[in-house]
């Protein structure tokens, strides 16, 4: 898509209002940042941050037993969760490759809500429609709700000042009501701090998202843009779509093994990826951390001694360990571990990284 046809979100005017700068995403026009990506970040890490990502896609799956349906069909074993509870889980092609990753909501054995990422939804729903039994639809919901973030250690202050349910397990859900409207919270999110993503109607965001913003002001927070959502990722090791995970780097590569339900009887790429498993993936994923000064972006190359050894696949500068990190495929065969010494490419100068374990920081989601 062209700058002129981008697509936006139930509330742009509302970021507009408040001064954000704006930028193609997925098909999306998306703010990335309003007083700053540091600030924005470090926010999320302090107090709390308050984002819209109502770009991501949504997808209703309903008929007897669609609970089944989806779990044969998506790698995680929504057999491990009941009613009342989300997962993370991916939707993979036959040889194993990654059509998208995604966040399924149990909400009874006969109707399953998913939540794609923004440019795979239609490829999610498509794929899933084409093998759907007799008496399961596959609805696509793009445009029936927004999707807000809020993340950090105050985020249940913010809540609790509006009357949302905030006692919730780790992936649960609960459907509320917010100002006489309904509104679906989860105890989720991808900044790794303590947080909710709330799906109102997409007619009501605007409402909601001003009610929040005035909250989050008043806990010492502000609203956050892409941008800081990618630093605060970044520092987690989450995987995105496009970067981590593709139709070319599979969830083993990935280290995505555990949302994968291995002893199910099927799932759409399991015997591809139980044969990688099994003999070993190629390339895996791990962190680098800049041990001299500079920023590494994706797609650079990995170098021991000289010698390629792999790819970055998402890079930047870490505002709480005030470095540069990346995430990087590394050659299984190069035999690189934790503490090793490496060099990155940028662009003709060598930048000198340690090998480092994912998460970059410590995950504070409990």
């Amino acid at each position: 898509m062209t700058d002129t046809n981008l697509l936006q979100g139930p509330i742009h005017a509302v970021h507009v209002e408040l001064g954000a700068t704006f930028a193609p995403f997925g098909g999306w026009e998306m703010p990335v940042s309003y007083a700053g990506t540091v600030a924005e970040h470090q926010a999320v890490r302090g107090t709390v941050g308050l984002f819209d990502v109502s770009h991501l896609g949504k997808a209703t799956v309903r008929g007897a037993g669609a609970k089944d349906f989806v779990n044969s069909a998506l790698t995680n074993d929504l057999g491990r969760i009941r009613p009342g509870k989300a997962q993370y889980t991916l939707c993979c092609q036959a040889d194993g490759g990654v059509i998208d990753d995604l966040i399924a909501y149990y909400v009874s054995d006969d109707e399953i809500f998913l939540v794609p990422n923004a440019a795979n939804t239609a490829a999610v729903v498509a794929e899933l429609r084409k093998v759907a039994p007799a008496g399961i639809t596959v609805t696509d919901e793009h445009r029936e709700y927004a999707v807000f973030a809020v993340q950090g250690p105050k985020s249940a202050e913010v809540l609790t000042a509006l009357g949302l349910p905030t006692e919730l397990e780790y992936m649960a859900y609960a459907d509320a009501v917010w100002d006489g409207r309904p509104v679906r919270v989860c105890r989720t999110g991808y900044t790794g701090e303590h947080g909710y993503e709330l799906l109102p109607r997409w007619a009501d965001g605007a409402d909601l998202f001003r009610a929040l913003t005035e909250q989050v002001r008043a806990a010492g927070g502000q609203p956050a843009g892409l941008g800081a959502r990618d630093t605060l990722r970044t520092e987690m090791g989450y995987p995105l779509h496009g970067h981590e995970l593709s139709l070319e780097i599979s969830p083993v590569q990935a280290r995505a093994g555990w949302a994968v339900g291995w002893k199910k009887p099927e799932f759409w790429g399991k015997e591809a990826l139980a044969k990688e498993k099994a003999e070993g993936p190629r390339r895996l994923l791990m962190g680098l951390k800049a041990l001299d000064r500079g920023v590494l972006r994706q797609g650079q190359n990995v170098l021991r001694d000289g010698v390629p050894v792999g790819v970055t696949t998402s890079g930047t500068f870490s505002p709480s360990l005030k470095v540069g990190i990346a995430l990087a495929l590394l050659d299984t065969d190069a035999n690189l571990i934790p503490g090793d010494e490496v060099e990155v490419d940028v662009r003709g100068r060598r930048l000198r990284c340690e090998v480092v374990k994912p998460p970059f920081v410590e995950a504070r989601t409990a």
